[in-house]
């Protein structure tokens, strides 16, 4: 038996006795990796603008979530996460920013197509969505 068949009939007896557990195990193999990994390049992407922060809040095990804030200032919040393999960045409007964020698609790829490039145009896509006009403003 090959390695990969082990590991497959060691991946069925594992989730027949406690597929809670086969699957806590599964994310922590698999899906954690990739999520540290989107996690990564996003703060890559940003590493050379020291007047952007991605700081953390309200992050669980399957979505990292971040405030973006520019010189300080709260801007959007963003959430990277996996669905079905797919890597998937949103943004979303904070209650403590003034300004709005216009609607979109979906940001999301292949986790196997995503690397530096499309780290850079994804966030350049959520960024273009900022508008500066307050809330309180009429359009």
């Amino acid at each position: 038996m090959s390695n990969s068949s082990l590991d497959l009939e060691c991946d069925r007896l594992s989730q027949a006795i406690d597929r809670a557990e086969f699957g806590r195990l599964q994310w922590a193999k698999n899906e954690g990796p990739m999520l540290a990994r989107l996690v990564e390049l996003a703060h890559a992407t940003l590493a050379d603008r020291s007047e952007f922060a991605l700081a953390d809040e309200g992050s669980t095990n399957e979505v990292k979530r971040f405030v973006l804030k520019v010189h300080n200032s709260r801007v959007v919040a963003i959430a990277i996460s996996l669905d079905r393999g797919r890597a998937v960045l949103q943004a979303g409007e904070i209650e403590r920013s003034p300004y709005r964020l216009a609607e979109g698609p979906l940001i999301s790829a292949d986790f196997q197509q995503v690397d530096d490039a499309w780290m850079a145009s994804a966030l350049q896509e959520l960024f273009g969505r900022v508008q500066f006009q307050s809330r309180d403003q009429p359009a």
